[in-house]
């Protein structure tokens, strides 16, 4: 095999890595082009879509399918580093191939930090969204089990389009009981937040960032797969409120969200905000080095929200649009100083 085929198979598996585990179409790219320049490879060309890698050479040609599926962004960073890592120290061929190799191998974060990071998100978003101590604790306790459900029947044995119907039934269906039982639980707070681990946050965030930089096929594709899973937790949950709705004979009626005076204090709400984020930090991936600028990042985000809402009166349009800022302009900067893709703090 000649130098140059073997540096394309090692920028195509670097690409590959970086696809299936939650990187933008740009970072694919990027990265790519920068190990086979190293290695001395000119003529190339690197077509990246959102599930696609189609990689040309001068006597090579590679065509790969990638399924879009969950994310792990710590081989995200663990590449995007091994990238750069070439470029600094001048590995060989053989030491990128090792590399990678150990990079696809990487354990994913363990199933009790995950179970619990997903207890304390629901939880935390429940309180973020209004809800009382005791819509928090159902959210939490909904949580675990929906983690549990996630990790041991929905991920391994079931279709992303079924595992996330039968996701939103199982939160709707521990909620409605829950209310039931006690009354006082505020339906729409409990489900909004046990609801929270199954929002598809890395596919829409790219989706929009490839919108952004004009790569419109890989952003309406990525966009139509978050907009897939938000519509499979709508039948879901819809189908258990049918059901109940059959056995009790009336509609259970929802007030939407109502806003509890003890969780609506503004030190909880930046505690729950950055717990909240941090939680969402664990499922998808991120190295536990940076959990903690992720959660400054959100929480940044979510003070501005509540300066704009509660303070200075404005719609939540517009309060979301310059806590959005407020967002991204952190995200670079943790970026930027921590030296990793910004997709780690931004989602």
């Amino acid at each position: 095999m000649s130098r140059e085929v073997e540096a394309l198979d090692i920028a195509n598996e670097a690409g590959h890595i970086l696809l299936e585990n939650g990187a933008e179409i740009s970072r694919v790219e990027e990265v790519m082009d920068r190990i086979s320049s190293h290695y001395g490879v000119d003529a190339k060309h690197f077509f990246v879509l959102s599930n696609g890698i189609f990689t040309t050479g001068q006597g090579y040609a590679n065509v790969e399918h990638i399924p879009i599926h969950g994310c792990q962004l710590d081989r995200v960073v663990e590449v995007n580093q091994l990238s750069r890592d070439i470029e600094k120290h001048n590995l060989t061929l053989e030491q990128a191939s090792r590399r990678l190799e150990k990079i696809r191998q990487m354990p994913n974060h363990p199933a009790w930090e995950q179970i619990l990071a997903s207890a304390l998100g629901s939880g935390a978003f429940c309180a973020i969204f209004g809800g009382s101590l005791l819509d928090c604790v159902i959210s939490t306790l909904c949580g675990i089990i929906l983690w549990i459900y996630v990790l041991w029947v929905s991920a391994p044995y079931l279709s992303k389009v079924i595992g996330n119907i039968t996701g939103g039934m199982l939160v709707s269906l521990m909620c409605i009981i829950s209310h039931h039982l006690i009354p006082s639980a505020h339906l729409g707070n409990m489900v909004i937040g046990a609801i929270i681990p199954l929002i598809p946050g890395i596919s829409f965030t790219n989706g929009i960032r490839d919108l952004a930089a004009e790569d419109y096929l890989a952003g309406m594709t990525r966009l139509a797969d978050a907009l897939m899973v938000f519509f499979c937790m709508a039948i879901g949950v819809c189908t258990i409120f049918i059901i109940d709705s059959y056995i009790f004979g009336s509609m259970i009626q929802l007030h939407g969200m109502l806003t509890d005076p003890l969780t609506a204090n503004w030190l909880i709400q930046i505690e729950v905000a950055y717990l909240g984020t941090v939680s969402f930090a664990v499922l998808f991936g991120v190295p536990r080095r940076f959990y903690h600028g992720a959660g400054i990042c959100g929480t940044l985000g979510w003070i501005v929200y509540l300066v704009f809402t509660r303070l200075l009166g404005t719609s939540g349009i517009e309060a979301m649009f310059f806590a959005t800022m407020i967002v991204v302009l952190s995200s670079y900067q943790c970026a930027s100083t921590l030296h990793c893709p910004v997709i780690i703090f931004i989602a």
